[in-house]
């Protein structure tokens, strides 16, 4: 159990960014705002989607990029979103819908509103999960987010 909130572990990928910074204790994200969440969260997010086509593709950097680029944006998250919200906890939920309401600033010229804050919303679910230490669920909802109907990614096709 974590430190936090006694629900993730102490390993994981989140052990591992604070085992290098000796002293850091980590903060409990209940109490992080939901933009902070979201700006998390939207690395991680990142994160597996660069993870997934550098190991299953072939292509260069720049494909790479282009490639992410796809299923990274809003609208790409908020179709995410709603493939994996049949899945989600009523906690999961209502952080999510913490997200989705915060007021935000300012939305890209190239995102509808509906997406962006939908997108925000899974955001900052995804930065709860990763900050709470509980990588196994923060991985089982990404996987549903980038499956199609099949089971399958939805990100790339399979390396030869």
């Amino acid at each position: 159990m974590d430190k936090v909130n006694g629900k993730g572990d102490t390993g994981g990928m989140l052990g591992t960014v604070n085992a290098a910074f000796h002293g850091v204790s980590p903060r409990d994200p209940a109490l992080l705002s939901p933009t902070v969440l979201a700006y998390v969260g939207d690395t991680i997010f990142d994160l597996f989607v660069r993870t997934y086509y550098m190991e299953t593709t072939d292509q260069t950097a720049h494909g790479l990029h282009v490639r992410c680029a796809s299923k990274v944006c809003a609208k790409a998250q908020a179709a995410g979103f709603f493939r994996a919200e049949p899945m989600l906890s009523e906690e999961e939920l209502s952080i999510y819908k913490r997200g989705r309401n915060t007021h935000l600033g300012t939305v890209p010229k190239n995102a509808k509103i509906a997406d962006y804050r939908t997108a925000t919303g899974f955001e900052a679910l995804l930065g709860y999960l990763y900050l709470s230490g509980r990588d196994e669920r923060l991985s089982q909802i990404v996987r549903a987010a980038l499956t199609d109907g099949d089971q399958t990614p939805d990100v790339a096709p399979p390396k030869p």
